[in-house]
């Protein structure tokens, strides 16, 4: 997942050269749709999504339909290497969000200096590599951030009962309707370039209708707070692309502000220990991450 999802930023900042924000969401989501659809009905994943719709349909705006929008929008600003990393700020809000709904741990000391190192970190990115005409830009990946870590907690509460491909798949044609007139509207005048096509391509088969049931499993596995850790691996994958296919710059403070929410990151989600069982007592069982 740290990998799948450690490509979109390269793949968006491509793709927003040849369609805009709203088109590229129209466009990733109907083909991850019309991809998972066959196989939704083929295996009656369809019908328990529909009968609890309300909360699908809260799911889809916080974590697909408002997210990729501002995501695609602020890349047309920030490179796609920065973007990765602002977003790695999503397992910080992860764990305050938890702490704040009582679902969690207790807010120790090491969470608390988690939080505030985490913080620190996005302090010197958007200080030192955000230009002032970009702070818009960086709002709207702060708003995403808020959005990816409150998906995982909906998923984990109220649709972890549900057929992951079935959510997905109805949440992508929700989002697809929604965007689809607007999209249709913006449609390039003139053919988009081939990278754009095959960045939008590849964003809608393996970033989207592959991606979204691994990440189900991966919540159903260690819990909503761990699984968004994979953006401890996404910033990585996003920088690397960026700077070695993009030619994306990469400053010192950009590798210090980084590596503070990495270690924040790390700080505030890492598990405390736990004695040690009565050797009476049941193992727990490997899913307990």
């Amino acid at each position: 997942m740290g990998i799948v999802w450690g490509i979109p930023y390269l793949l968006i900042k491509v793709a927003v050269g040849g369609f805009t924000p709203a088109t590229l969401v129209f466009l990733r989501t109907a083909v991850a749709a019309l991809l998972l659809l066959p196989f939704t009905i083929a295996l009656g994943h369809l019908r328990p999504v529909l009968r609890r719709w309300r909360v699908v349909v809260v799911f889809t705006i916080i974590e697909i339909a408002g997210p990729w929008f501002l995501l695609s929008d602020a890349e047309r600003r920030l490179s796609s290497s920065l973007s990765g990393m602002l977003i790695a700020a999503v397992p910080l809000v992860g764990a305050l969000l938890a702490r704040l709904t009582g679902t969690d741990e207790q807010l120790g000391r090491r969470r608390l200096i988690g939080l505030l190192v985490g913080l620190l970190g996005v302090a010197v990115l958007v200080g030192f590599d955000v230009g002032g005409g970009d702070l818009l830009a960086a709002g709207e990946i702060g708003l995403v951030t808020i959005g990816y870590a409150i998906g995982p907690l909906i998923i984990a509460r109220r649709l972890s009962d549900l057929p992951a491909t079935g959510v997905v798949t109805v949440a992508f044609a929700i989002t697809a309707s929604a965007y689809a007139g607007i999209a249709l509207t913006q449609l390039p005048s003139t053919a988009p370039s081939g990278s754009a096509v095959a960045a939008m391509v590849a964003l809608g088969v393996v970033c989207t209708a592959f991606a979204f049931p691994v990440f189900f499993a991966l919540i159903a596995e260690v819990g909503p707070v761990r699984a968004t850790v994979i953006t401890y691996v996404n910033p990585a994958v996003a920088v690397l692309a960026g700077v070695l296919l993009l030619h994306e710059p990469f400053r010192g403070s950009t590798a210090a502000g980084f590596a503070l929410i990495i270690a924040g990151s790390f700080l505030a989600t890492r598990r405390s220990p736990t004695p040690a069982p009565h050797p009476e007592a049941e193992p727990l069982p490997i899913s307990a991450f």
